[in-house]
């Protein structure tokens, strides 16, 4: 039976390994986009960086509401997602330190300088969303 995940518990399942995000954002219409995103982590917010042309960076430009799920999906198979409203930064400085620190999670500390460079750059957008809610279950066909 599945069961809910502890403040703890889903911050570690989120931030093990490599798993992306799968980002939903409003298009003009309305109607949901989703798209992954590599993100770590900062307190009680998530971090990425899209370029500002991107559906995703319009969307964000537009509307701030955002949902982020992080799964796996292997049994017993396991989800958080995280629900909030994101703040848009193109300061170059702050880019490319989450850039860099990003890329070292996912292409590892001797790769980071290198995607940190090419990601962090005038163009690209610093994304935090400030999670307002919480949903993560663990074990769902325990």
């Amino acid at each position: 039976m599945a069961q809910k995940m502890t403040d703890e518990q889903w911050r570690e399942f989120v931030s093990h390994g490599t798993r992306t995000g799968k980002l939903s954002t409003v298009r003009a219409d309305g109607s949901p986009h989703v798209a992954p995103v590599w993100f770590l982590l900062d307190g009680d917010e998530v971090v990425f960086n899209t370029g500002k042309e991107t559906v995703k960076g319009r969307n964000l430009a537009r509307d701030e509401r955002v949902a982020l799920c992080v799964d796996d999906d292997t049994p017993p198979f396991h989800f958080v997602v995280l629900n909030g409203r994101a703040r848009l930064s193109e300061d170059l400085g702050e880019l490319r330190h989450w850039a860099t620190r990003i890329a070292a999670r996912y292409m590892g500390e001797e790769h980071a300088e290198a995607f940190g460079a090419r990601n962090g750059v005038p163009g690209e957008l610093l994304v935090r969303v400030a999670i307002d809610n919480v949903v993560a279950l663990t074990d769902l066909t325990g």
